[in-house]
């Protein structure tokens, strides 16, 4: 749908980005204050990309280029699936999931510095889509690992809450849009998704990708 806002338009006209970095520790908010646990980019190591209006290729963006808000998208840690049939089975490592993310200072808490922060959705009939604290997905720690994301799609603008059970709402309504949105056929969805379980660089835009994938 068509946001009004002039802002919102500016922010839809640079998705999709696509992002590479790894995973760090953040402030522990998420998982221990919210049950909402995220894997967040190491901003030293990170690089970042939207296509060229016209079909130009890719442009390479920095951290302070990127507009502050609520975003959807899809999210995979780790290059491959951990090693065993078992541990390949259940691991989250190497495995594409559809994302709720934030970009910003998250304004409830006053962040001064600038944070990616991907929430990873399991899969419903996944036993972990509901374990954590308030319902949300709970996965495992993942410091160390390469991390590669697709912002496909803006949710909100991101606002301060008067207390941290708005914000968990709000958070869950995020995930909840983020889960419907991540099941669309459109081209950019399917396209985005692609990109994500693949081994190409964050540059391979492209009108019909050619992306060299994990499985095909």
């Amino acid at each position: 749908p068509a946001h009004p806002d002039a802002a919102a338009a500016s922010i839809l006209q640079l998705l999709p980005l696509r992002m590479m970095s790894r995973v760090v520790r953040g402030f522990g908010r998420g998982s221990s204050e919210l049950g909402i646990p995220t894997a967040n980019l190491d901003r030293s190591a990170l690089e970042v990309t939207h296509a060229r209006s016209g079909g130009g290729g890719a442009e390479s963006l920095r951290l302070e280029d990127l507009p502050c808000g609520v975003y959807w998208g899809f999210c995979r840690v780790g290059d491959e699936p951990e090693a065993g049939v078992d541990a390949a089975a259940q691991s989250p490592v190497g495995k594409t999931f559809t994302s709720a993310l934030s970009i910003g200072f998250n304004p409830t808490y006053g962040n001064e510095q600038k944070t990616i922060e991907p929430h990873l959705i399991a899969p419903a009939a996944d036993p972990r889509r509901h374990a954590s604290a308030c319902d949300e997905t709970l996965l495992q720690e993942f410091y160390g690992f390469p991390i590669r994301l697709s912002v496909v799609g803006y949710l909100r603008p991101e606002l301060p809450f008067e207390g941290l059970e708005k914000l968990v709402l709000a958070i869950k309504n995020d995930i909840q849009t983020a889960e419907a949105m991540g099941r669309g056929t459109d081209e950019q969805t399917v396209s985005e998704r692609k990109w994500v379980d693949s081994k190409s660089g964050v540059s391979s835009f492209e009108a019909d990708p050619g992306i060299v994938g994990l499985s095909q």
